[in-house]
């Protein structure tokens, strides 16, 4: 029986597929990948589950055993004094039964569980290592869909696989020993046949490996779609474009409706496959085993223990031969989530990346060119600038030119492709990741709240910041007022992206955050751009006070929040185009100084109006 499982079901694991994106590997490959990195950790568990499935065995080789005795003992001999002691027997062996079966299954789906606990806490994990390039490039759905379905799959690989090749084989053993006991011969008979089943339920498994990756990868589709159809209802409605977006979802719907019919039809077709091999097996042992009891060849109670043991070796054995497709579709996660955890991040600490410390904020940009992969043209063209330590910096110009990556290569968010950027005279890629960031503090157009309290979305700007702290940094960030106004005070929930909030508050709360981070160097990426003026106005005030004793690099859309500025440099199709302060770029008459102009005549006539 092990020699057919080993032909049958793990063949199957030696088979290639493809993968939806990523490299395809080979099916044992997986597996044994997903024992030495997820599995063997509960070794322990397994094992005290793998005993009490010897147990749960043991009692149904018994249970199908005592069809004899109750045959031959109690009905043929009518022996009343057999009937009590049988009775016991059945007893003890299906309650032993009963709570060796409760006992494995509870510590099987504990691993199960625990595995998926642990590949969910590791893929976070990985994904907050990767750089920025890397969500640009992949959608948030599919990869929200690693956490949910393909790490939900990838329980049954540990769970049915566990119990299959736990308590079915192992139960399959022991019932096929009692039918050797009662008869080779019909055990012969009744074998033979099986092994004919498992050519076609291993080409099953293979078909399922393919669907359920396909439709694997169409819910990440699904995922991103809903996630993007309900951040931007406002859009939606206010397009009418509600049934644009109900067709896409539709066709998306029934594409994944027909994957998983598929999968399902598959899987099904195991079933009659086996109900007809076992029912050519049973009727052959019914005819030819019921001569030889007719004959008295064989004694009615061994025949129908054997009938008993044939009839319970039934379902371990359906189970056994559905089991490759089971496998096949966790395998499929389990691809699907190592192909995510195989792409290292490009941007990590150098070997012997130091932490920087001290940081006056002094930024130099030496001959920095960078291109965005897939780009026609860099986005940054041999750029050399310097931000002053303590001095605030303004980057100006159209958009797209360059000033959001020039600011993007200080935290390394991105890597240049030649030249440096160093800070305090120490290249940012020789230093730690974690210090360089501890040392940055960004406010940017779009700000990031979490669906939390007011109170943990500033104290986000510094773990195990203190009450007073807190308020404290509000204050300064012209927040507190409003805080303080709102229905729980600092213990309002702002909804998902601060939502519940206005675009002042929600940039006020951003630059409280910043400030409660204190940060040597502040980045400011068009941080009022988005605003009114009375919320401009305020929000001009909290982040005066921000940038107070700070080297600050501001991206500015509207000039003028920078003619104070200690230095401005024009920026356009990614190089400096101009650079001085703003009366001297207005008295060159160049780039700088018509932007100004459109602007304040744009100004003037909106307020004239």
């Amino acid at each position: 029986m092990v020699r057919l499982l080993k032909t049958g079901v793990f063949k199957a694991l030696n088979d290639r597929t493809l993968s939806s994106g990523g490299h395809h590997q080979s099916s044992y490959a997986l597996m044994r990948r997903l024992i030495r990195e997820s599995i063997k950790p509960y070794a322990g568990w397994i094992f005290a589950a793998v005993f009490f499935m010897i147990v749960v065995s043991a009692a149904t080789g018994m249970s199908a055993w005592l069809m004899e005795p109750i045959v031959d003992d109690v009905f043929i001999a009518k022996n009343r004094d057999a009937l009590k002691w049988v009775g016991i027997a059945v007893l003890a062996t299906f309650t032993v039964k009963g709570a060796a079966n409760y006992a494995q299954a509870s510590l099987i789906s504990r691993v199960g569980l625990r595995v998926i606990a642990d590949n969910q806490n590791r893929l976070f994990a990985h994904l907050s290592r990767m750089d920025l390039s890397f969500f640009h490039n992949n959608a948030t759905g599919s990869l929200i869909s690693r956490f949910t379905v393909d790490i939900g799959q990838m329980r049954a690989v540990v769970s049915n696989a566990l119990t299959s090749i736990g308590k079915d084989l192992m139960s399959l053993i022991a019932l096929v020993t009692v039918m050797f006991y009662q008869n080779w011969e019909l055990a012969l008979i009744a074998i033979v046949v099986f092994p004919v089943a498992f050519l076609p339920i291993v080409k099953l498994g293979r078909r399922m490996r393919k669907v359920t990756a396909n439709t694997q990868a169409e819910t990440g589709l699904f995922m991103t779609l809903l996630e993007q159809t309900f951040q931007g209802i406002r859009v939606v409605k206010a397009y009418g474009m509600e049934e644009y977006e109900k067709n896409r979802m539709t066709g998306l719907i029934d594409k994944l409706f027909d994957l998983t019919f598929k999968s399902a039809r598959t899987r099904a077709l195991s079933s009659p496959i086996m109900e007809t091999l076992g029912g050519v097996a049973v009727a052959i042992v019914i005819i030819y085993g019921g001569n030889q009891v007719i004959d008295e060849a064989i004694k009615p109670g061994a025949f129908f223990s054997f009938i008993t043991a044939l009839l319970m070796a039934y379902e371990p054995m359906k189970r056994l031969a559905n089991l490759n497709a089971s496998v096949q579709e966790g395998l499929a996660g389990a691809e699907r989530l190592f192909n995510v955890l195989d792409v290292e991040p490009a941007i990590i600490d150098r070997p012997g990346a130091k932490d920087i410390t001290g940081v006056s904020g002094n930024i130099e940009f030496d001959h920095v060119t960078f291109s965005y992969d897939g780009a026609d043209r860099p986005a940054l063209n041999d750029i050399s600038l310097s931000v002053p330590a303590g001095q605030r910096v303004a980057l100006v110009g159209m958009s797209g030119g360059g000033k959001s990556t020039i600011l993007n290569m200080i935290p390394r968010f991105y890597d240049v492709d030649g030249g440096s950027v160093r800070i305090d005279n120490t290249d940012v890629r020789d230093a730690t990741m974690a210090s360089l960031h501890a040392n940055i503090a960004l406010v940017s157009q779009e700000i990031m709240l979490f669906d939390d309290t007011v109170r943990a979305n500033i104290a986000y700007g510094r773990a195990g910041a203190t009450e007073e702290e807190i308020i404290d940094a509000a204050r300064h960030a012209v927040a507190h007022d409003f805080i303080v106004g709102l229905s729980d005070g600092y213990d309002t929930i702002v909804g998902e992206q601060g939502v519940k909030l206005s675009g002042g508050q929600r940039q006020r709360l951003a630059i409280a955050r910043a400030m409660l981070k204190n940060a040597p160097i502040l980045l400011l990426d068009e941080a009022t751009s988005a605003l009114d003026t009375e919320s401009e106005r305020q929000v001009q005030a909290a982040l005066e006070e921000l940038m107070s004793g700070r080297t600050s690099l501001v991206i500015a859309h509207r000039l003028s929040t920078v003619v104070d500025a200690d230095l401005i440099y024009v920026i356009e199709d990614g190089k400096v185009r101009e650079k001085g302060r703003h009366s001297e770029l207005v008295a060159k008459d160049g780039i700088y100084a018509k932007l100004y102009a459109l602007q304040f005549n744009e100004e003037s006539t909106a307020t004239n109006s």
